[in-house]
């Protein structure tokens, strides 16, 4: 693994009176799957959405690329968003297109290629992301949980991302499909080398999916580091959100 790819530096962030996170930092290596981890309500998802750019944080500096963030004209951050996808805890798939219509939009919206390149790209994807073929044009109500998550990842995968980021990607799932796409967040980060982003409470992707992870609690970083480091860190709260036994 090389140097950093994402750096969050002495980042704040209150809501009026309310501080969510006080003076944090911690960085994302290129290549690796990180986890953004913590109770609930401890901010994590309100970072990811602020190295994203969908949420404003008070002061501090974030780089995504080597670039800060903050001092991006609206050109800049366009081109910069480019570099990466989100899939989202539910998926947010449109209710009124089809799979493959909907792992299609993105390259409709942002190339210009011919609508049989974008339909065989679409197949691809959704293949890539473990889908079944009867699958490609069912509606979003007619698939599983599981389903819905692989044809959401096949549509945040379409327009070959260096960073995807993932909030709580296994939530909802039974543990066999939990695991299941786990295994294949783990293969694609390998196979497209991908920088993954993580945002999650789940035990089994902290320590089999991560190479390192964070923990935020009373709004600092407690801990950033790998699982077997954790193992040794002695602090009651990372000892009870790990399950660690005393």
């Amino acid at each position: 693994m090389s140097e950093a790819i994402i750096k969050v530096k002495n980042v704040t962030t209150r809501f009026g009176k309310k501080v969510v996170h006080d003076d944090i930092s911690l960085s994302v290596k290129e290549g690796e799957v990180y986890g953004i981890l913590g109770g609930s309500g401890s901010g994590k998802t309100t970072l990811m959405r602020e190295i994203i750019m969908l949420q404003k944080f008070k002061s501090g500096q974030i780089e995504v690329l080597g670039q800060n963030i903050r001092k991006l004209s609206h050109n800049e951050i366009a081109r910069l968003k480019k570099n990466w996808s989100v899939l989202f805890q539910f998926g947010a798939l449109y209710s009124s297109l089809n799979v493959i219509e909907n792992v299609s939009i993105p390259l409709i919206e942002y190339t210009n290629l011919p609508k049989d390149l974008i339909e065989g790209i679409a197949l691809s994807k959704l293949k890539m992301s473990g889908l079944k073929k009867e699958a490609t044009y069912l509606f979003p109500s007619e698939l599983s949980g599981g389903m819905k998550k692989r044809a959401s990842l096949a549509r945040a995968l379409a327009l070959d991302p260096k960073i995807l980021f993932l909030d709580e990607p296994t939530s909802g799932l039974d543990p066999v499909g939990a695991e299941n796409f786990d295994r294949l967040i783990r293969e694609l980060a390998s196979l497209l080398k991908l920088t993954v982003v993580i945002v999650t409470h789940d035990l089994h992707t902290i320590e089999y999916v991560l190479d390192r992870f964070c923990i935020i609690f009373e709004k600092k970083i407690l801990f950033e580091g790998t699982f077997e480091e954790a193992k040794k860190f002695e602090h009651y709260a990372i000892r009870e959100f790990l399950k660690f036994k005393n």
